[in-house]
């Protein structure tokens, strides 16, 4: 039996390299956690592993059966992951491979770019993290 779930995933910075950190909202769960420093890009990616991680963590063996729709609002990674963008960033290629391992995992995986409103609540994990780090 096929289930869909949705995550919500987002990472930041302030600064590029600066403080980052990620949100992620899934299962009925929330999660925002500071990552150190990194680019925000760096930080989308770390949302996205850790949002997949936590499905599959929760899930189990279940994953297999499982069709994740994932909403970002980087457009960047989105179509990285889609396959429509080309990972040129050394910094990167290694968690988009990441990224891609644990897509192997799910049924399926579909990758949406929202606007940064229809993804307020990881956003505002983010702020809320790198808040309690540096202020605002």
């Amino acid at each position: 039996m096929e289930t869909r779930v949705t995550l919500h995933c987002d990472g930041g910075s302030r600064g590029n390299p600066g403080p980052a950190a990620i949100g992620v909202v899934t299962l009925g769960e929330r999660h925002g956690a500071a990552i150190g420093v990194a680019t925000n890009n760096v930080a989308e990616y770390s949302a996205l592993i850790f949002g997949l991680e936590r499905i599959r963590a929760t899930c189990g063996e279940r994953a297999n059966d499982l069709s994740v729709d994932v909403f970002l609002d980087s457009e960047l990674v989105a179509r990285q992951m889609q396959g429509r963008y080309r990972v040129k960033s050394p910094d990167l290629r290694p968690l988009h491979a990441r990224a891609r391992t644990l897509v192997a995992e799910f049924r399926s995986v579909s990758f949406h770019s929202v606007p940064r409103e229809e993804n307020a609540e990881a956003d505002a994990l983010v702020n809320e993290a790198l808040d309690r780090v540096v202020g605002r």
